[in-house]
């Protein structure tokens, strides 16, 4: 029997306009448009010019899909996607479901984290390790404040997710315009000289390999992500009414991550690829590359644009980790709820934690963290694109109810590619 903090809120649904009633995928999209994402997309563009273009829009066609699909689930079914597969399935499957997906939002939360000081590094010189840390405690503090202080927090959520992609979008434009407006003879004479320092000879064109697209289908197609927007259409009250405004949702809020991705790609090709000698290994080594070209204005605003990704990733991806974990035991998803808030608590203070030390240490990234995590996506993925078709392909989903033969298709292509991400994650695992 579904319990009241697991069914869909009361309140029905007012009659509002399409575009008004857009906010759960936007929510997924600034999960996935995290500082990795960007710096991805930067080194892809970098590294092949415009060449992976044709990979983005294919990742992007497949997301729409996939996240279309959990939100149709999560008006036609009566329950979330966790309590569905503890009904149909058994108990230990949902666990399954909410443990893998809230082991990989707590692991990585600590690169939420140092993203947030990666999106100012490039503007400060000399920060301390005391100071950095300082920033780090005091923003998860004020997160767990609000966390616990509002009440709806979804409705906030969503305006804020809304402002900075709203935020990430501005700024990528206007450095993908200054990178067309500004011709190389025209640039800064300090452009010219730093050119002839990396320049000093033309880099061998670098192969695309399968592996290569797999890496950038990664960047954009969140399995995790895909599943948790079934839970975000119940948080805003959809129901079967609004189908339609689902999938339109989906559609133009994951269609921005595809577009923020091909902005930043497109610029780091045309001011960057060709060049010898560029390694951008952080959101700070995109800036700084960037700066001969633009100007200290231009690196200012695409940090803005990296400060939204990160913040934007910071808060979300700790949402989901408790969420999932919650819902995985049977004690409801709603993020007002108790269990939820505690579980999203512990995902950010388990970042916290680990961020404070990699600072406080002066340590590179947490090898051994890292390589958790990725053993944990080998199983969540599958596990996570395995459920969602599975759940779609119910006999009991028969008349309005019933998910389009298309979007199962797009499903099973889904699986397909998240197994590929699992064996190329395991390979990487076992031959280091």
């Amino acid at each position: 029997m579904s319990t009241p903090d697991d069914s869909t809120p009361a309140t029905s649904p007012r009659k509002v306009s399409i575009l008004s009633s857009l906010g759960p995928a936007i929510i997924t999209a600034s999960v996935v448009l995290g500082p990795g994402s960007i710096v991805s997309a930067s080194k892809l563009g970098n590294t092949y010019g415009f060449s992976m273009t044709w990979v983005v829009l294919l990742a992007v066609v497949l997301m729409i899909c996939m996240t279309a699909l959990s939100a149709r689930l999560g008006v036609v079914l009566e329950k979330s996607l966790c309590e569905e597969l503890k009904v149909r399935a058994g108990r230990p499957l949902a666990i399954l479901a909410g443990v893998s997906v809230f082991l990989i939002c707590a692991c990585f939360q600590y690169s939420n984290n140092l993203g947030i000081l990666l999106a100012v590094e490039p503007l400060m010189e000399n920060v301390s390790p005391t100071f950095s840390i300082s920033v780090i405690v005091a923003l998860n503090v004020f997160i767990i404040a609000v966390l616990w202080g509002l009440k709806s927090l979804y409705g906030h959520i969503e305006t804020l997710m809304k402002i900075l992609v709203a935020m990430m979008t501005i700024a990528f434009a206007i450095n993908l315009g200054c990178a067309l407006l500004i011709p190389a003879e025209e640039a800064p004479a300090e452009a010219a000289v730093a050119a002839a320092e990396v320049v000093a000879e033309t880099p061998a064109p670098s192969p695309i390999t399968l592996v290569t697209i797999i890496a950038m289908f990664a960047t954009t197609f969140s399995v995790a992500g895909a599943f948790y927007q079934s839970y975000l259409v119940r948080e805003k009250g959809w129901t079967i009414a609004n189908i339609r405004q689902g999938f339109v949702d989906s559609t133009l809020g994951i269609t921005v991550l595809g577009l923020i991705t091909l902005m930043v790609m497109s610029t780091s090709a045309i001011v960057l690829h060709g060049k010898a000698g560029i390694e951008l290994n952080s959101a700070a080594d995109v800036a700084l590359a960037l700066e001969p070209a633009f100007g200290k204005f231009a690196v200012i605003i695409f940090c803005l644009g990296i400060f939204a990704g990160a913040f934007s990733s910071f808060l979300v991806n700790s949402m989901i980790g408790g969420a999932m974990l919650s819902d995985g035991f049977g004690l409801g998803y709603h993020i007002d709820k108790t269990w939820p808030k505690v579980f999203t608590t512990i995902a950010l203070l388990t970042g916290m934690s680990v961020a404070v030390y990699v600072k406080s240490q002066d340590l590179p990234k947490p090898a051994n963290l890292i390589v958790f995590a990725q053993s944990v996506t080998v199983i969540a993925n599958p596990v996570l694109a395995a459920a969602l078709l599975w759940l779609a392909t119910r006999k009991d989903l028969i008349g309005n109810r019933k998910i389009p033969t298309w979007l199962k298709i797009m499903a099973v292509i889904g699986l397909i590619v998240a197994i590929g991400f699992a064996y190329r994650t395991l390979s990487g695992l076992l031959g280091s």
